[in-house]
């Protein structure tokens, strides 16, 4: 396991279905770090240790602190947090999801977008590059989920993805933090493969839209009298920062990303997969990977399938 930690997915094919799934999520417990610790220092320090999505992570962060000390927030760069969720979105719709289909990745175009993220002509260049590479090439994706050999049972547009439905709502998860509620809230499970992507196509072109229109990024808070919660959302769902100051320190902390959810268990996994036959171990393998790569883990991981 590495600094981030691992995600581990086991399943077995019997009668072409994927059985017995199962998911192991281990992650290094980094916000003991922050115990005891000044909540202005932990806001400083949150994006360091989380690299990834580091100014949601930021925002989040310095939000949930405001709400427990009962102050307002501090205003976030819009901008940078737009930007932030094209680059994780365009990462994975132009470099990861192509091979995974048997398409080749526009490495190339990519690292000519991220290099002209501080030009004056950065809108321009993030249109044309969702014109002119990241749409045709949607498409093909689309083209090769829509034709691959597995049996689905259920139409792929039964209902919508991963975060087309996500809300920020941190009243529930306060509660849940405060006692109050005995079982944290919920995501959405995800319909299929193929909605999901949808979802993601949908919103890269709302960020850029956003982006364009300079539209103040969502960041919802709640709490107070030392309890907050902060929420944001992030190319991969909604994130959530949860912090509870006693004195004048942090007595406890809690981030909770959608890996954290969506990886809890096998159900969203299960859920992407439930309608799939497969002709042989590799179709199977394949499709797996798919739908790990739906759901987008912050994480590195390891797939272990056997035949029954």
């Amino acid at each position: 396991m590495n600094s981030a930690g691992l995600l581990t997915v086991r399943a077995q094919l019997q009668h072409g279905r994927l059985q017995d799934i199962e998911v192991i999520l281990k992650r290094p417990s980094v916000t003991r770090l922050f115990i005891g610790q000044l909540p202005d220092a932990v806001v400083k320090t949150v994006p360091y240790l989380f690299t990834l999505c580091a100014h949601a992570q930021r925002a989040a962060a310095q939000a949930a602190v405001a709400a427990a000390q009962n102050e307002l927030p501090r205003a976030s760069d819009s901008a940078e947090l737009w930007v932030e969720v094209l680059h994780e979105n365009l990462w994975r719709l132009l470099l990861d999801w192509p091979p995974a289909l048997g398409l080749h990745a526009e490495k190339a175009a990519f690292i000519a977008w991220r290099n002209a993220r501080q030009s004056d002509g950065f809108l321009e260049t993030t249109q044309k590059l969702l014109r002119e590479t990241l749409r045709p090439l949607a498409d093909k994706c689309l083209e090769n989920l829509v034709g691959r050999t597995t049996e689905e049972v259920a139409p792929e547009s039964a209902g919508p993805g991963l975060s087309a439905t996500a809300v920020l709502a941190p009243g529930p998860w306060l509660a849940y933090w405060q006692g109050v509620a005995s079982e944290m809230p919920g995501l959405p499970r995800p319909v299929s493969i193929r909605s999901v992507f949808q979802a993601r196509l949908a919103e890269l072109e709302a960020a850029a839209r956003a982006l364009a229109d300079h539209t103040p990024f969502p960041i919802a808070s709640a709490g107070g009298d030392g309890w907050g919660v902060a929420q944001t959302l992030t190319a991969r769902g909604v994130l959530t920062h949860a912090v509870h100051v006693v004195d004048g320190k942090v007595a406890n902390y809690r981030v909770q990303a959608p890996t954290d959810g969506f990886f809890a268990d096998a159900g969203a996994l299960s859920s992407l997969l439930e309608n799939c036959r497969f002709a042989s171990l590799d179709q199977a393998k394949q499709v797996l990977n798919q739908a790990i790569l739906a759901l987008d883990p912050c994480l590195p991981y390891v797939v272990e399938l056997r035949d029954a």
